[in-house]
């Protein structure tokens, strides 16, 4: 049962983490897992786990613990793995068949149905077994094959233009690669977007103030 009707974005972006380390305990073998265990493997504290999961219901017994394999099919129930998603790339340059080739979009309940381009070298032929399809061809498959999510790997320029015929077709959310801000509140569009350069900024700054850490450190000796 659930418990609040708004769950926080730092709640949401932690479930992922807790999903894929209860994969991995399933894989192992590990049958129950306290909230101190958990939370210490993960770098997070008791406290926190449990009031993440409580946001969606009562998970555990005190004493007792998480039956390792019950709450990993919550968390994928909670995160929508079953709910049969489907997807069509835009966009077959290095990014988008490394996607292709690569990442298993079936692990997260996706199924990567078709690809889209307008490269005549790549159109009829098939990238990871998935079939690239010309892009005038998008709006009609979409419809035909009521695809919920389109992963956006297209030039800059074309963007915008891309986006905007997706949500044209009732695409559901957009997984996007592009250093192009996305947004479609009126459409009801759930939009999520890969910024790699954050990500590495992050890192550069992380270590920077690791650096100043132990330089603070050296001087307090």
């Amino acid at each position: 049962m659930k418990r609040t009707e708004k769950v926080s974005t730092a709640v949401i972006r932690r479930l992922p983490r807790y999903y894929r380390y209860l994969s991995e305990l399933q894989r192992q073998g590990t049958v129950r897992i306290s909230s101190n265990a958990l939370g210490k493997a993960m770098g997070l504290t008791a406290s926190q786990i449990r009031q993440d999961l409580f946001c969606f219901g009562e998970f555990g017994q005190q004493g007792y613990g998480y039956r390792v394999d019950r709450l990993r099919d919550e968390v994928a129930e909670i995160m929508g793995i079953n709910a049969g998603n489907t997807v069509a790339l835009l966009g077959v340059g290095n990014l988008g068949r490394a996607l292709m080739e690569n990442f298993r979009f079936s692990a997260y309940g996706f199924t990567l149905k078709v690809a889209f381009d307008v490269d005549e070298a790549i159109v009829g032929t098939s990238v990871g077994g998935v079939p690239v399809y010309h892009i005038d061809e998008m709006e009609q498959y979409l419809k035909d094959y009521e695809i919920t999510v389109g992963v956006i790997t297209v030039p800059k320029s074309a963007v915008c233009t891309i986006a905007d015929r997706l949500v044209e077709t009732g695409i559901r959310g957009i997984w996007n690669f592009t250093n192009v801000e996305l947004a479609y509140p009126e459409k009801d569009v759930v939009v999520e977007s890969v910024h790699f350069s954050n990500s590495l900024l992050a890192l550069s700054y992380m270590i920077k103030q690791s650096e100043r850490t132990e330089q603070n450190e050296t001087e307090s000796i």
